[in-house]
């Protein structure tokens, strides 16, 4: 490793370590204040302003990008009482400001963690699936930016809930969102592909594929091979 590498590595490490070291107490007004700049500043929730990536997906579910307090407060208005947020649980301030909020709203919060940028288990992708059958609408689905995970959790709607062809379903994982498949996040569109690609063969509900064919470590493994131009 070269020496602007090291430095590169080292850089990345101390920034983590720093961003990594507040944002967790929201319990003072101290800790309050320094999870504001947290949210605003180190998620980038300063950008979630002026930008949403709201967008209806059928009746009674929405997608955006994470949502501070005002916004789940229209919400609230307009009649959602689910929240799924796809960030999972965490320790940082965009997740206990929303947990917060929620509870103060009276707005169900479900907590599931997807990656963007890697495959995960069939598991965690049925656990996605059943949240969005059963949980009571009319309901939100969020990630950070809106355009990835939401859009995957989009596309799984639309497939295994309205029984969606998968041409249509795919609209819900574009660059109309902001999603980007030729970066890392083409891993979404990839497992999709894999999909298709069996259904070809002969029809398989995306819940069976996922819970019979589906392997995780192959799906990775097949998309880190390919060049990025064709991804």
């Amino acid at each position: 490793m070269g020496l602007w590498a090291k430095f590169s590595a080292w850089e990345r490490k101390q920034t983590k370590r720093l961003t990594n070291s507040f944002g967790k107490d929201i319990s003072t007004a101290a800790g309050r204040r320094a999870a504001r700049f947290h949210v605003h500043w180190i998620d980038h929730g300063i950008l979630r302003y002026p930008w949403t990536n709201f967008d209806k997906i059928a009746d009674g579910v929405y997608r955006s990008n994470q949502p501070g307090h005002a916004r789940l407060q229209r919400m609230k208005d307009m009649g959602i009482r689910t929240i799924l947020n796809l960030r999972g649980e965490d320790e940082f301030a965009h997740y206990l400001f929303e947990k917060e909020s929620c509870d103060a709203l009276g707005l169900d919060m479900i907590d599931i963690s997807l990656h963007a940028r890697k495959a995960r288990r069939g598991e965690r992708y049925l656990e996605v699936i059943e949240a969005l059958r059963s949980a009571p609408r009319p309901m939100l689905i969020h990630c950070k930016s809106g355009a990835d995970r939401a859009g995957f959790a989009a596309v799984l709607y639309k497939l295994a809930v309205e029984g969606a062809p998968i041409s249509e379903a795919r609209k819900q994982l574009g660059l109309r969102y902001l999603h980007i498949r030729w970066s890392k996040t083409g891993i979404l569109d990839h497992i999709l592909d894999l999909y298709e690609a069996r259904n070809a063969q002969s029809p398989i509900a995306i819940e069976d594929w996922f819970r019979t064919e589906y392997r995780r470590k192959e799906a990775q493994r097949s998309f880190d091979a390919l060049p990025i131009w064709k991804r």
